[in-house]
C-alpha cells in the first residue's frame, strides 16, 4: 500500500523511531495531493509552505528528544474551522475573502500535539448537506466513484482520508456530518458526546469566535483506524479554557469492557419511518455476524430502546429550530404561514422540519424538556447494554445531486423515493439525545461502494464505542484504499 495510506499511528511509531521524517512524510503527502486531487477536489485550501516548516521544525524537536502525540504527522482541517491566515468561508461567496486572525481551538490543540496541517477540506454552502459542494470552490466527489457524493458537511476531510491526504483529519457534526462521509467514502470517525469537545473558533464566518457551541453540534475526529480515533479525541476532548476548563479537568471514563465477548450490544435495521436499503441492511448483518463469532450478547430487540419515531421527529424540531435565525423577515414569515397550514394531526418528518423552522421558544423549552425524557430512557437502556449497532444513512453513496432545492430532492432507498432529508433520521438516533456514536466500514455494496455503521454508546461512554470499532476492524478489516 501506498506510504500516504499509513495510519496516523505507524506514522508516528516510524517517526519517533526514526526510520522516516516528517519533512518525508509530508512531501509525500503533497505530492499525493497535487498528483490526484485533481480528480477528488478534497483540498480546497491549501497551506503547503507553513506545513513544510511545520514539518522541519517537528524534524528538530526529535532530534532534541521531544515527542508529542502527533508530532510530525501530516493531517487535514475542514474548511470551517478558522486557521489565522487562510480563509474560512463555510462555502458562502460573499465571505470569500474572509480571513480570521486566530486558529479554532481544535487547530490549536492539533498544533500543540506536534500535528503538520496540510490544508482545509471542502464542505457545503453553510454546512447544510449531506454533499460537499459550492461556488467557491466547486464539488468534492468520492474516491470511490467521482460520480457520486463523499457525503457532507465534512465530505472533503472523509475524501482526503480516502485519498490517502494526511493521516487524520477533524470535523463536525450536527446532521450524521462526520458519520455520513465516513459511511460513504469507507472510512472511521467519532461523533463525541455533545459538550466533551471544545468547538470555539469553528463558527460562520465573520462571526466572533466564542467558547459556545449550536445546539446538538460536535467537533470530532476522522481517521483510517479506529486507533487512530482514539489518538486524536484524546488531543481533542477537554472543555474550552475560556468557560469550563477554568476549573474542569477531564477524566473520560474507560471502555465498558475490553473483551469483544463482554459486550452487550443490540443491532437495529429497521426505522419506523425510512426503509433500509439492501447493502446497508448487509452492512449491519456482518457486523452482527462478527459480534456474535466475538461472543458479544447481541439482541434484536428491547423494551427499553426509547421510540424510534418520537426520537426522529423530536430531533427535526430541534434541529430546524435553528436554521432559520439569520433569514429574512419576509421569510420566516412564509414558513410561519405554511406551519399554520399543517393539519394538527400531520406527524410527518415534513411537517416536524416546518413547524421547527418557526419554533416558538416556548415550544422549544418543551421539546428540550421532551429531550430529557429521552435521555433519561437511554440511562435505563444502557444499564443493560453497552453498544447499539445501526445504519448511519438508508444508503450508500449517492449520485451528485445539485438542485438547489435540498427539501424538495428526493433519495431512493431500493428503488422507492422518499423526502432527501429523512435520511438524518438514523444520525438523529445518537444527536438528539447528544450520544457518542463510532462510524466503522462494515464491506462494500453490489456496485463496490462503502458500506458503513455507527456504534452508538451511553452519554460520556465514548471509549465504550471506540474500543469495541478497534476489536471489530481486527475481525471484519478495516479501510482499504479506492480501487
Amino acid at each position: 500500500m501506498d506510504g500516504n495510506f499509513r495510519s496516523a499511528g505507524e506514522m508516528a511509531a516510524a517517526l519517533r523511531a526514526g526510520e522516516v521524517s516528517s519533512v518525508e512524510l509530508t512531501e509525500a503527502a503533497i505530492a499525493g495531493i497535487e498528483r490526484d486531487d485533481a480528480v477528488v477536489n478534497a483540498i480546497c485550501v491549501s497551506d503547503f509552505d507553513r506545513a513544510r516548516t511545520a514539518a522541519r521544525d517537528a524534524d528538530q524537536a526529535f532530534g532534541r528528544g521531544e515527542d508529542r502525540p502527533l508530532l510530525g504527522v501530516p493531517v487535514t482541517v475542514k474548511e470551517s474551522y478558522n486557521m489565522a491566515g487562510l480563509p474560512t468561508t463555510w462555502g458562502m461567496p460573499q465571505y470569500r475573502d474572509f480571513v480570521p486572525a486566530e486558529d479554532a481551538v481544535q487547530v490549536s490543540r492539533l498544533r500543540a500535539a506536534g500535528a503538520v496541517v496540510l490544508g482545509k477540506t471542502n464542505v457545503p454552502l453553510g454546512l447544510q448537506d449531506l454533499q460537499s459542494f459550492n461556488e467557491i470552490y466547486g464539488t468534492t466527489s468520492n474516491p470511490w466513484d467521482p460520480d457520486r457524493t463523499p457525503g457532507g458537511s465534512s465530505g472533503g476531510s472523509a475524501a482526503a482520508l480516502a485519498a490517502g491526504f494526511g493521516a487524520l483529519s477533524i470535523g463536525s457534526d450536527i446532521g450524521g456530518s462526520l458519520r455520513t462521509p465516513a459511511h460513504f467514502c469507507g472510512v472511521y470517525t467519532h461523533k463525541p458526546t455533545l459538550g466533551l469537545v471544545a468547538s470555539r473558533g469553528m463558527v460562520p464566518p465573520a462571526a466572533p469566535a466564542l467558547p459556545v457551541g449550536p445546539d446538538l453540534a460536535v467537533a470530532g475526529p476522522m481517521a483510517r483506524t479506529a486507533r487512530d480515533l482514539m489518538l486524536l479525541l484524546d488531543v481533542m476532548a477537554g472543555p474550552d479554557p475560556l468557560t469550563l476548563g477554568a476549573a474542569h479537568e477531564l477524566v473520560l471514563p474507560p471502555a465498558h469492557h475490553r473483551r469483544l465477548r463482554d459486550f452487550r450490544v443490540l443491532v437495529l435495521d429497521e426505522h419506523p419511518l425510512i426503509a433500509t436499503g439492501s447493502a446497508v441492511r448487509a452492512g449491519v448483518e456482518q457486523v452482527a455476524d462478527a459480534l456474535v463469532d466475538g461472543g458479544a450478547r447481541v439482541e434484536r430487540y428491547s423494551p427499553l430502546l426509547p421510540d424510534l419515531a418520537e426520537a426522529a421527529t423530536l430531533y427535526m424540531l430541534l434541529l430546524f429550530s435553528g436554521s432559520v435565525a439569520r433569514f429574512p423577515v419576509e421569510v420566516y414569515e412564509r414558513l410561519r404561514a405554511r406551519a399554520a397550514g399543517l393539519s394538527a394531526d400531520d406527524r410527518s418528518l415534513g411537517a416536524a422540519r416546518l413547524r421547527g423552522m418557526v419554533l416558538s421558544h416556548r415550544d422549544w423549552i418543551q421539546a428540550d424538556s421532551r429531550r430529557e425524557f429521552h435521555r433519561h430512557g437511554w440511562r435505563e437502556f444502557f444499564a443493560e447494554f453497552d453498544v447499539v449497532v445501526c445504519p448511519i444513512t438508508p444508503t450508500p453513496a449517492f449520485p451528485h445531486d445539485h438542485d438547489p432545492d435540498l427539501l424538495g430532492r428526493r433519495i431512493g432507498v431500493d428503488g422507492v423515493g422518499y423526502p432527501y432529508p429523512d435520511q438524518l433520521v438514523w444520525a438523529g438516533l445518537a444527536t438528539m439525545p447528544g450520544l457518542p456514536a463510532t462510524a466503522v466500514p462494515a464491506g462494500r455494496s453490489s456496485e463496490g461502494l462503502p458500506v458503513g455503521v455507527q456504534l452508538v454508546g451511553p452519554m460520556f461512554g465514548d471509549r465504550t464505542t471506540l474500543r469495541p470499532a478497534d476489536l471489530l476492524e481486527q475481525r471484519i478489516g478495516g479501510f482499504r484504499a479506492p480501487e
